[in-house]
């Protein structure tokens, strides 16, 4: 805690080596946030380098009423999620109520996967899908607040998250992987 106050302090004050170690410090594991609701590296850097010019512009504003890092990443998700909006990837959505006579009522989860195995799986999803997944079953947030968040129907929430479920699925039943998968490389 008190690396972190030292660290808000100097940015605070404008203090470039203060900055750069904030920066250093957090950058691997917020692109790693970056690069669950972005596919693309690139893309998934620039939104990173934006999160992290919010941070600079507004870190008078912190507080120290949450941790430093999980302040950081939720600039880091709502930059995410502010590129994603752009591109509108849930606009061909179809409600959960139109699916429900086709989706599976049991509980169908994942098996134990290769963490690595299993954030390459996300990512081949397509991009709505992959955001209200990530926020859904990785952040905590449920389909109210994903809806507001996306600014999106609660429904639409519902039937991206089941389609990706559905997809990451047929994907796994597809490879017939089960258990530890090694994480392939390409």
């Amino acid at each position: 805690m008190q690396d972190d106050y030292a660290l808000v302090e100097g940015c605070r004050r404008q203090d470039r080596v203060m900055q750069r170690q904030l920066y250093e410090r957090f950058a691997g594991k917020l692109f790693v946030v970056c690069k669950r609701y972005v596919k693309d590296p690139d893309e998934a850097e620039d939104v990173l380098q934006d999160a992290f010019v919010k941070v600079f512009r507004h870190i008078d504003t912190f507080r120290f009423e949450c941790p430093l890092e999980a302040w950081l990443k939720r600039i880091v998700i709502n930059t995410a999620l502010k590129h994603l909006r752009k591109e509108k990837p849930w606009d061909q959505a179809v409600d959960v109520q139109e699916l429900a006579p086709v989706l599976p009522q049991a509980d169908t989860s994942l098996p134990t996967l290769n963490y690595q195995y299993l954030l390459q799986l996300i990512q081949e999803l397509p991009p709505g899908c992959r955001a209200v997944f990530n926020l859904y079953a990785i952040e905590g947030y449920n389909h109210p607040e994903i809806a507001e968040l996306l600014d999106i129907a609660e429904g639409t929430s519902k039937s991206q998250y089941a389609r990706a479920r559905g997809l990451l699925q047929q994907k796994l039943q597809r490879e017939q992987r089960y258990g530890l998968p090694p994480v392939r490389n390409e």
